[in-house]
């Protein structure tokens, strides 16, 4: 179901726009699922570069992506997704963001206002046209409202002539569910 939750809402952006052999971002790995779904999707063409700054994230992944053996597609980077440019090169398809901290993980090692903004600019730069962004913005209880905001903030400023831009937020749900976010490059 489309609408059962902001993680649902970006998985199905995703699969109706990657496709075999595109290259694709995971910029938060965390436990790795994103980065599996990417290279189911890109299949052994594609390319799949995974961004955490967490040795246990990319342990989980790893094993993850040998278990299902894709891993020979996916780059497994240990380094903010701030670096993105560093790494990753012009022309992707999609790019996914999951913020906040690793699942079942330290609470205080969690993504950042400002590193998060940095990767998105970069990561719009390099999107191909008609390429999306989604984020999924994770935040309550005891993290990531300064996060919330100020990216909520930045995406209000984005070009409207060169991207479009979608919140979607579940406003009747209690205890500060996800919202989902997608960024669309305009096609020229």
């Amino acid at each position: 179901m489309l609408l059962s939750n902001s993680l649902a809402i970006s998985h199905e952006i995703i699969k109706r726009v990657v496709k075999q052999g595109d290259t694709v971002v995971d910029a938060t790995m965390g436990n790795g699922n994103d980065t599996l779904l990417l290279a189911g999707l890109v299949g052994e063409k594609g390319k799949v570069y995974s961004f955490d700054i967490q040795e246990a994230a990319l342990k989980n992944t790893e094993k993850k992506l040998r278990e299902a053996g894709v891993s020979g597609i996916v780059e497994l980077i240990c380094d903010g997704h701030q670096n993105i440019d560093n790494y990753v090169p012009n022309g992707i398809r999609a790019v996914m963001f999951n913020l906040g901290y690793l699942p079942k993980g330290d609470h205080s090692i969690a993504t950042k206002a400002c590193t998060t903004i940095e990767a998105l600019k970069k990561s719009m730069e390099l999107l191909m046209d008609g390429g999306d962004i989604t984020i999924v913005i994770y935040y309550g209880g005891d993290s990531g409202f300064e996060e919330k905001e100020s990216v909520l903030e930045y995406i209000k400023t984005i070009d409207c002539k060169k991207y479009s831009v979608l919140v979607c937020d579940f406003v009747n749900q209690i205890n500060c569910p996800p919202i989902a976010v997608c960024i669309e490059k305009i096609r020229k």
